[in-house]
């Protein structure tokens, strides 16, 4: 009589451990880290199969994509003047192509819509497209959900250089800063310039540097400037204002002017970002599995890296230092949809867009006449919103 083979029996020679049904591959993350977890969808597979990470569902999309449009439609209709929101809707309807609706507003309404009001909202969804895209992929390099897209200095560069940017023009009979681009493009070159900084700074740890050694260099760079911005406040107390006015962050405009300078680098900064977003799925588990299916980390990193930099470099040019979306948008993206980059950054990317769009909204009238700064309103709602995200990162790293 044949004798069943035990489901214990000794593995032949030359099998893994890995090889067995279930095994977890050697350096994959454990389920339930933060890298790990998987969204409230999808938790298990099929017949107890493994986790796969859930793609970018048509649902998810649309409402991504109708937060835009509330918030653009929100953002041209409240403000000193008010207008109906279905009469703002009609109204940019008809500046598409072949599109002839009777919004019944008036000449100077409408100019408040088309002149003023949306090229501020539209500058809103670019700029918070771009922080919050940054931060997510911030977070998948780092693998650190507390990543911010000032982390290599950007904002520091940027301050220190609008700074000295302010500083000269006021020495110069204010003929430097009445330049329209001139603000814009200090603060671009100062960001671009502190994250180049960093990368040096942080190559002299040696060929096989972690992704810590760039957040330390990081630190050193803020550090940097910081002082370097301190030292001139405190030798021209007088320019005091106008440079916080800047650096609390803004999204006034006087024209589609930022709109055209941001555009190209928002488009830039998209598609090398998404494009490679996969990369970061893989980069997840770790350098040496990631090389093993044919990945090149360092070289996949540093392109995500510069993407990113580049695109918060062109944010901060036109808005100044917006805090906080970078953290609140993506990891609120994960906790509803998942922990794979395929959805995040995406839906990152629009809802991100929205966020500072409608906070915009709340600075405008939350004290109107007056405006608060917009950077004030993110401070307010991000700081309990990151005292979350590290608790929750604590809770699971333990």
């Amino acid at each position: 009589m044949a004798v069943r083979q035990a489901d214990s029996a000794p593995r032949p020679a030359g099998t893994s451990e890995t090889s067995r049904p279930g095994a977890r591959p050697s350096g994959a993350p454990r389920p339930g880290t933060w890298l790990s977890r998987p969204g409230r969808r999808g938790a298990r597979g099929a017949a107890g199969g493994p986790i796969r990470p859930a793609g970018l569902r048509k649902r998810w999309l649309l409402a991504g994509v109708a937060a835009v449009l509330v918030a653009l439609v929100a953002g041209v209709s409240l403000g000193p003047v008010s207008l109906p929101p279905g009469s703002v809707a009609a109204e940019l309807l008809n500046l598409l192509p072949g599109v002839h609706l009777d919004s019944g507003l008036t000449e100077r309404e409408i100019a408040i819509i088309t002149e003023l009001r949306l090229p501020r909202v539209v500058l809103g969804l670019l700029v918070g497209a771009l922080l919050a895209l940054a931060g997510g992929c911030y977070q998948g390099v780092f693998r650190n959900p507390l990543a911010d897209p000032y982390l290599l200095g950007v904002a520091a560069g940027a301050g220190f250089a609008v700074t000295t940017a302010i500083v000269l023009g006021a020495g110069a009979g204010g003929a430097l800063t009445g330049l329209p681009i001139t603000i814009p493009l200090a603060a671009f070159v100062g960001s671009l310039g502190a994250v180049v900084l960093t990368y040096l700074l942080g190559a002299a740890g040696g060929r096989d540097r972690s992704p810590a050694t760039l957040i330390l260099a990081g630190v050193a760079v803020s550090a940097f400037f910081g002082a370097g911005q301190t030292y001139l406040l405190q030798q021209h107390s007088d320019n005091i204002q106008q440079v916080y006015s800047w650096l609390l962050g803004r999204l006034a405009t006087a024209g589609w002017h930022d709109v055209w300078l941001v555009l190209p680098y928002f488009v830039l900064t998209a598609v090398v970002v998404l494009l490679h977003r996969r990369e970061l799925d893989v980069l997840s588990v770790g350098d040496d599995e990631a090389a093993g299916l044919g990945l090149h980390p360092q070289r996949s990193r540093y392109l995500l890296i510069a993407a990113a930099s580049l695109g918060t470099a062109a944010a901060v040019s036109a808005s100044g230092l917006i805090g906080f979306v970078g953290i609140i948008v993506p990891h609120t993206m994960r906790l509803l949809f998942g922990s794979s980059h395929r959805v995040i950054l995406p839906l990152s990317m629009l809802f991100g867009g929205a966020f500072l769009a409608l906070t915009d909204v709340v600075a405008r009238t939350a004290a109107a006449p007056a405006e608060i700064p917009i950077g004030v309103v993110t401070a307010l709602l991000g700081g309990p919103f990151f005292v979350l995200v590290l608790r929750t990162a604590r809770r699971v790293a333990m």
